[in-house]
């Protein structure tokens, strides 16, 4: 076979392109299938997590999706990006194993969308987030949404993934999943909204428990109020 023709990537290091590797790979090249699951394997991992909601599961779906797409890569053609192919074969993947888990209940494809990218603010980017103390506060926020991401329904779970953390075009996504794009447009907006609400609530929660003054805290500064007490009503020694 004849070397990889190269691109060069942000950081200036020439990487072979998705079109290059699908040709090699079709041949039978497995180091340029490796590299394409190397280069797409969080987008195609988020992709089944978002329908099944389970990492176990999801990461069961993506190897047999793999194989599938070993199996099919000579039908691959170059007109569409090879990672929209790739998300499509997932998603079909996942939402069969969706089915067999719901014992043969019939779920069309396009019931299957919806998650999330954290939209962080400048005030979490701080020096606190170096700290112990910051990166504990990271991982406290970042469970809470993807908490959020998986209640949320399943028509939208995908739709929000591959748009909002994986920074898919509507575009991108409506080819992906095969959905027209004033669906995805529809679906992102209002998983967004449910998203918010559902952050919302649980911020108003967290707001009322926040700077407590309870425990170890408390019984201390009570105990010094009444030892002060104790000694003002004693009155001057001597």
């Amino acid at each position: 076979m004849p070397p990889l023709e190269r691109i060069q990537d942000a950081d200036g290091v020439a990487q072979p392109t998705d079109t290059e590797l699908a040709t090699r790979a079709a041949q039978g090249d497995a180091l340029a299938f490796q590299l394409i699951m190397r280069r797409h394997n969080r987008l195609l991992f988020r992709t089944g997590r978002s329908i099944l909601k389970d990492d176990d599961e999801a990461q069961d779906a993506l190897q047999e999706a793999y194989l599938r797409a070993w199996r099919s890569l000579g039908t691959f053609r170059a007109e569409a990006r090879l990672s929209t192919w790739l998300v499509r074969i997932v998603a079909n993947e996942a939402l069969g194993r969706l089915r067999r888990r719901a014992s043969a209940q019939v779920i069309a494809f396009d019931t299957a969308v919806e998650t999330v990218r954290a939209q962080e603010g400048a005030w979490m980017h701080t020096e606190a987030e170096e700290q112990p103390e910051g990166h504990a506060m990271r991982g406290e926020t970042r469970k809470l949404i993807e908490a959020g991401i998986d209640a949320l329904p399943e028509v939208f779970r995908t739709v929000f993934v591959l748009r909002a953390v994986e920074d898919m075009s509507i575009e991108e996504v409506a080819a992906a999943l095969d959905i027209p794009e004033a669906t995805v447009r529809s679906r992102f907006f209002r998983a967004r909204g449910l998203l918010r609400e559902a952050l919302s609530r649980e911020i108003d929660v967290a707001i009322g428990d926040a700077f407590s003054f309870a425990g170890a805290r408390c019984d201390e500064t009570v105990a010094r109020v009444i030892a002060l007490i104790g000694r003002a009503n004693a009155g001057p020694t001597g």
